[in-house]
């Protein structure tokens, strides 16, 4: 069956379905180059910023700022762009920056939830309106005619909304679920690299603090 009677079957819900089945697709396209980037980047990006400010802190800074799109990046230079930042004031900086990618990351999760919520409603819908079509021509005379044998085709045509709303909630869902888990494993990333930065940075400010050298 091809994808035009495929629309002229499943009636005048198909086309929202179709709508949110390419606006999913195009989302997934983009979270996936986004989490793609992450991963290829991000770590090594990170490893080289903190052995770096072991020794040279100014040169960390520096290799973060040639990194602006990722999210550590942008969490360690809210921290490390402030001047004579106290530990607290250093802490607090990366929290507030972690807290602000956050949203980030999650971004469009509330339009995957949307989508596997109200597609399979669509799709029922369509059925529902498909069986109203089909047994309104059909009489209780006309019941082993020809007739009844069409509308009996109608009513296996109009189940093809809700087989295409169950396609389009469960791909949806599986991407969902799998940047779900990316974001959980970013949340910790950011928790245990924004930790072992904020270690160096209490040593290097016991080491710089006007108070030890007086």
């Amino acid at each position: 069956m091809g994808f035009g009677r495929l629309f002229l079957l499943g009636g005048v819900v198909i086309w929202p379905l179709l709508g949110a089945s390419l606006l999913v697709v195009t989302l997934i396209l983009e979270r996936t180059r986004f989490w793609l980037q992450i991963a290829k980047k991000q770590p090594q990006v990170v490893r080289q910023c903190l052995d770096l400010y072991r020794q040279e802190p100014q040169a960390a800074i520096a290799l973060l700022k040639k990194h602006p799109y990722l999210p550590m990046s942008r969490i360690f230079l809210a921290a490390l762009s402030l001047e004579q930042a106290t530990p607290e004031e250093f802490r607090l900086a990366l929290e507030s920056a972690a807290q602000a990618e956050l949203p980030l990351l999650k971004r469009f999760h509330t339009v995957f939830e949307t989508v596997v919520g109200v597609a399979p409603l669509l799709g029922l819908l369509g059925t529902i309106l498909g069986l109203i079509g089909a047994l309104s021509s059909l009489q209780i005379g006309d019941i082993g005619s020809e007739r009844a044998a069409g509308v009996t085709a109608g009513i296996g045509e109009a189940l093809y909304s809700t087989a295409f709303g169950l396609i389009v909630a469960m791909l949806t869902l599986l991407f969902a679920n799998l940047f779900q888990g990316l974001y959980r494993r970013q949340r910790a990333a950011i928790e245990e690299y924004g930790g072992r930065l904020e270690i160096l940075y209490r040593r290097y400010y016991r080491r710089h603090s006007p108070y030890d050298r007086g």
